[in-house]
């Protein structure tokens, strides 16, 4: 391994405001701080994230906590090897606001930027919790993202399916706001399914059976909400059992795309050893044992990080710019912000055709 690395990591492109520090050396990988700045207090009222409210608090935030990060990890700029950002997908405001701390940053220390792409930083969470070899298949699933992917190296990503329409950790949040379970969705679907009864409403599974990787949960919400206005207000253990039946119905769904990707995954990759998941949904438990239960099937070790390094975090944006530092892929200061950017850029140019496999 080459020389010890440590680097600083800004995640701001959604609503939590993210420092952290990662070095990595002979002795192994070590997170030295690690902190998130929730805002969840400030968008709960709305019942999902306002932009322009979420890009102001990481401006009041940011600051402050690079300086707690440097204290936590007892080190000085001057002992940092580069900074890296989220340079993107996400809400420009709250890119902007974090991608300008990080030049400014690094501009001041002398020290590489790296405009680190925020779904990459997901996708080699693997290899940071858990060290895990390229190539692997990768379940992505957050609020806003739903994928599966190859992940063959740094910035080598194949997708063979990602969302037609909604994320999974959209179809969570709607549905708890319309359950009155409050924000964010997933955790308080996971929590008042835990008391439920799955069986008792018949939620449809949109795709699942169906050929290729791809996913689909409109017609899962339309559905929750056609049933909650019929059936007017719900009782505490209605809720429980309705709640239970929509985890269990994206878990169906997921589940069943990803068993399609383990059989393309392991025709094609036969030396891919892995399957991980990643993103917030990732954290849900049912979700990991489920997956847990079908890459035994499948022969494949299971990884999952923990679930503070599945939600959004700055020690992930720290690893992958720690990783592509090694590399020697570096950014200038006027690299942008990009509230769009795709992991694999050829998915859309083949058509579909890697997804109906």
């Amino acid at each position: 391994m080459a020389r010890s690395l440590t680097v600083l990591g800004i995640e701001t492109s959604c609503d939590d405001t993210a420092v952290a520090i990662v070095g990595d050396d002979e002795a192994g990988t070590e997170i030295r701080a690690n902190i998130v700045q929730s805002q969840l207090a400030e968008h709960r009222p709305y019942g999902g994230v306002v932009p322009e409210i979420a890009a102001r608090a990481h401006l009041d935030h940011v600051d402050a906590l690079v300086c707690a990060a440097l204290a936590e990890a007892g080190m000085r700029l001057a002992e940092i090897d580069a900074v890296a950002a989220a340079a993107g997908p996400g809400l420009i405001g709250g890119l902007l606001v974090g991608t300008m701390a990080a030049k400014g940053i690094a501009w001041a220390a002398g020290k590489p930027y790296i405009a680190v792409n925020h779904l990459e930083a997901h996708a080699l969470t693997a290899r940071l919790s858990d060290g895990v070899a390229f190539p692997y298949l990768l379940l992505l699933v957050s609020g806003g993202h739903s994928q599966l992917l190859v992940c063959a190296g740094v910035g080598r990503f194949v997708e063979l399916g990602t969302t037609r329409d909604d994320a999974a950790g959209e179809a969570f949040d709607k549905t708890a706001k319309l359950l009155g379970l409050g924000y964010p969705g997933g955790p308080a679907i996971e929590r008042a399914a835990a008391e439920g009864d799955p069986s008792r409403y018949r939620l449809p599974r949109p795709l699942k059976g169906r050929s290729g990787c791809d996913f689909s949960f409109s017609g899962l919400k339309t559905a929750v909400r056609e049933l909650v206005e019929k059936s007017g207000p719900l009782a505490p253990p209605e809720i429980a059992d309705l709640a239970a039946a929509v985890e269990a119905a994206i878990c169906d769904v997921l589940v069943d795309r990803t068993a399609h990707a383990v059989a393309w995954f392991a025709r094609d990759y036969p030396d891919g050893k892995s399957l991980a998941a990643a993103g917030g949904v990732a954290a849900n438990g049912s979700l990991r044992r489920r997956l847990a239960a079908l890459a035994a099937e499948s022969g494949l070790a299971f990884v999952a990080p923990p679930p503070s390094l599945c939600t959004d975090n700055g020690a992930m944006i720290a690893w992958a710019g720690l990783e592509r530092l090694r590399l020697g892929l570096v950014d200038g200061l006027e690299a942008p912000v990009r509230p769009r950017w795709p992991l694999d850029p050829a998915a859309a140019a083949r058509g579909g055709e890697m997804r109906r496999r």
